[in-house]
């Protein structure tokens, strides 16, 4: 029998590719995976006073832990995985950061698909890099200037109210407007609009227009084509667009912490109250962790129902 020639690794077109992506991977691993592993062992370990005590601490999910002695600074640790579940004000904050990350996330993707739309079927092609360019213009300024330009438009005094109140709609400002959940989605689904509208515009590029025509020759009414032509076949801008929005706006604690007010507080600010404030890495840690958690059940969960509603326009 003839024995097979050895195949030499390095050299090859795989090492090749390994080490054309190894300083994005190891760029990737220093940067984002390391701290991520570190966080979640610092939801593991002991709180001390200003410090971390590298000591496990399992019975904080299975059982009461006891308290340290003051010798070492410690505390008590019956508060991280089962405290964070178990805390209303944790459960509260989690849960208004789902709702409004949603709520952010469907209101600036139905709001972008009709622009890009516009933007790849109606307008010529000679002017569509001059629409993509004013799309872009919010990314000119910083986000905390927009930010505070909400805050600015939204309050007692600002544009909204000064204007009704000049035109007769109105006879005292509207409160409602700021310092809750409603300014917050305001100012998020301003702040990521942009980025539903051009992952949504690329997919809608791609498409070829003789699906469209085929679909209206075989008596297809324009709803019907879009729903069964249009939507499946951009349907990867959508997700793009879904999950772009989604993950980020439910970790922001920059806009609920300057336009939020009590009533739009949101998960992360509770993470950093515990972090600079509080002294409590451990706690902060386990909600930045559930966090996670809830963003990754919540997007599978979505891409399962997408590829559901796929699977049932092929038919």
């Amino acid at each position: 029998m003839q024995s097979k020639p050895k195949v030499r690794f390095w050299g090859s077109e795989a090492a090749n590719g390994l080490l054309m992506i190894s300083p994005t991977a190891i760029y990737a691993i220093l940067l984002l995976a390391a701290p991520l592993a570190m966080i979640f062992a610092y939801s593991f370990m002991t709180d001390g006073y200003l410090k971390i005590i590298p000591e496990f601490q399992l019975c904080n999910y299975f059982g009461e832990c006891h308290s340290y002695k003051d010798v070492n600074g410690a505390r008590s640790v019956a508060q991280t995985y089962r405290g964070v579940w178990s805390d209303p004000l944790a459960l509260t904050l989690l849960w208004r950061s789902l709702v409004i990350s949603l709520v952010v996330t469907a209101t600036t993707v139905l709001l972008a698909f009709p622009v890009a739309y516009f933007v790849s079927f109606y307008v010529a092609p000679s002017k569509k890099s001059l629409w993509l360019f004013l799309i872009t213009i919010p990314f000119w300024t910083s986000y905390l200037i927009r930010v505070f330009l909400w805050k600015v438009i939204l309050g007692t005094g600002g544009v909204i109210n000064s204007g009704l109140l000049e035109i007769g709609l109105i006879s005292e400002p509207i409160t409602w407007l700021l310092y809750n959940a409603n300014s917050v989605v305001i100012t998020l689904a301003h702040a990521y609009a942009p980025f539903a509208i051009l992952p949504i515009f690329v997919s809608l590029e791609k498409i070829d227009r003789s699906f469209l025509e085929a679909g209206r020759d075989l008596g297809e009414s324009p709803f019907m084509t879009f729903w069964r032509v249009t939507l499946p076949l951009a349907m990867p801008g959508v997700v793009s667009a879904v999950l772009i929005v989604f993950i980020p706006t439910i970790g922001d604690y920059v806009t609920p912490n300057l336009v939020g007010g009590p009533e739009g507080k949101m998960v992360a600010n509770l993470i950093e109250l515990n972090y600079k404030k509080l002294d409590n890495y451990t706690l902060g840690s386990a909600l930045a962790i559930s966090s996670m958690a809830i963003v990754m059940a919540v997007s599978l969960l979505f891409l399962f129902l997408n590829r559901r509603f796929l699977k049932g326009n092929k038919r």
